[in-house]
């Protein structure tokens, strides 16, 4: 369960329900902590086929025996169109789709090749996205920067890409949400403290570190800074241990794991999103909490500069400069009319953008487009 598979389980519901398709979704098992997209997935009346060999880690076998599966049940399918998603599916799949002669459009969510990664691996995917992009009819971005990555290693034309938002149900971020008061108390927060929210898995590369980093300064500078890392994962007890060790324990609140449908009213809880991750297509935390009216402070990485607009959604700030996040940080602690102008702006620039409707409608346009050549 993450961004790019409720992206999928969408584009399957609104082909289905907007345009009356037939649908089907074929995916791996849901091994993930963080739940299971399967049940959504058999209610939008797609046919679902799961796969047990197509799995997150790589293993060469079972990516054979995968990919045998994929071109079995292509083949009996006989799709007008085949939509892969993520870097190892899309791989295998592209690859299916074009042995079979089905045009084939492929979706980045987020850079197969990316900061942070073994040099090895950024090679070995480079190489393989350059080979399947001779098997993709046609390449959705889910931001700008992702195709200018692609094309500055080599990867297609430009008239290879377009860019199309993931999009999500916009709705409970636009709600007044009258629990606001009752979940912050619950947490033991006053009226005057200032919750600072960072959302995502506690991973390597999320980027909590760096709150962690600046999180004395800030508080030194405002007493009243409280923060809330929303998730859970292996990195839990070290962060946790980081915050005593510092004697900060009452300016943080841990969720744990989270279903997607709490994060509106834990973003509703917010005051300012802090992210701070080190790599990730267009991480939408960012859209939802502009959406909810909460102004963002990010690390300029990826495509967070297409909705983080500097001075006027939030703050962007330069990867890893911990100078300009306690700056930035402070300075829309202390500006309540700062805070309520970028969340605002935020607002009206991008509900409709990221409707799951408009996400599905120009995904549609593209099948035509590739369809009709």
């Amino acid at each position: 369960m993450g961004g790019a598979q409720e992206n999928t389980v969408h584009t399957v519901e609104d082909h289905i329900r907007e345009f009356g398709d037939e649908v089907t979704l074929i995916t791996g098992p849901p091994l993930g902590p963080e739940g299971s997209l399967i049940p959504r997935a058999e209610k939008s009346g797609c046919n679902l086929i799961i796969l047990d060999e197509l799995r997150r880690n790589i293993h060469p076998i079972r990516e054979l025996v995968a990919y045998r599966k994929l071109k079995k049940h292509l083949r009996q399918l006989q799709p007008d169109i085949v939509h892969t998603h993520s870097s190892k599916a899309g791989i295998l799949g592209r690859r299916a789709a074009f042995t079979l002669k089905i045009p084939c459009v492929h979706t980045i969510h987020g850079a197969a090749f990316h900061y942070g990664q073994h040099p090895f691996l950024y090679r070995a995917y480079q190489w393989s996205e350059k080979l399947a992009a001779r098997w993709t009819s046609h390449t959705i971005s889910v931001a700008d920067a992702m195709s200018e990555q692609y094309l500055a290693a080599g990867i297609g034309k430009p008239e290879n890409y377009t860019t199309i938002h993931s999009g999500f149900v916009v709705d409970p971020f636009l709600a007044t949400d009258t629990k606001r008061d009752e979940q912050r108390a619950a947490w033991g927060l006053s009226p005057d403290d200032i919750l600072i929210g960072k959302i995502g898995r506690l991973f390597p590369l999320k980027g909590h570190e760096a709150v962690l980093a600046v999180a004395q300064d800030v508080v030194n500078q405002c007493p009243h800074a409280r923060f809330l890392f929303v998730g859970d994962g292996i990195l839990k007890r070290q962060f946790q241990q980081k915050i005593e060790t510092m004697g900060l324990q009452k300016h943080f609140i841990f969720t744990g794991l989270v279903p997607p449908t709490e994060i509106p009213g834990l973003m509703h809880s917010l005051d300012i999103l802090v992210h701070t991750s080190q790599w990730e297509g267009l991480a939408r935390v960012l859209p939802q909490a502009l959406i909810a009216a909460k102004p963002v402070i990010s690390f300029d990485i990826d495509g967070a500069k297409e909705v983080v607009i500097n001075n006027e959604t939030g703050f962007l700030v330069p990867r890893n400069d911990m100078k300009g996040l306690t700056e930035s940080l402070v300075r829309l602690i202390n500006d309540r009319k700062l805070r309520e102008r970028f969340g605002q702006t935020g607002r009206e620039k991008f509900t409709d953008t990221f409707r799951h409707q408009t996400m599905s409608r120009k995904i549609r346009a593209v099948y035509e487009r590739i369809l009709d050549s």
